[in-house]
């Protein structure tokens, strides 16, 4: 599983969802579909309607991975930072039952606004 502690991993910018659906699709439920994904140096997470996947490239030639489901039904609360003018990386943590905080750093000009709309049109 994905250190969710050690929040430098997670310097994530938009990945387009064709390059990772060939790899998700097949672990999807009937009527989920993906809506966004994002990519840090190896690792990314993937945001469909149901949940988030986040997925940890492991070992030296990056073929062994671990993926981990995080459903937004398991979403206690959660929070957004938007980029400042010094402080270039948004963030969103998650609050999961039972797992606790989860911390996603964005860099660039990635919208966590819109990314807080689509997690609160799921749980709340």
């Amino acid at each position: 599983m994905i250190d969710f502690n050690n929040s430098s991993v997670f310097k994530l910018g938009p990945w387009d969802l064709s390059q990772v659906a060939p790899e998700i699709v097949p672990m999807m439920v009937t009527g989920e579909e993906l809506l966004s994904a994002f990519k840090g140096a190896r690792d990314y997470v993937v945001f469909s309607n149901k949940r988030l996947i986040a997925v940890n490239v492991q070992g030296m030639t990056g073929k062994k991975r671990d993926y981990t489901s995080l459903p937004y039904s398991k979403v206690q609360s959660f929070s957004v930072e938007t980029a400042g003018t010094f402080d270039l990386d948004a963030e969103l943590d998650l609050w999961f039952s039972g797992l606790g905080k989860v911390r996603l750093e964005f860099k660039g000009k990635v919208d966590v606004r819109a990314l807080s709309q689509l997690i609160a049109s799921y749980v709340l």
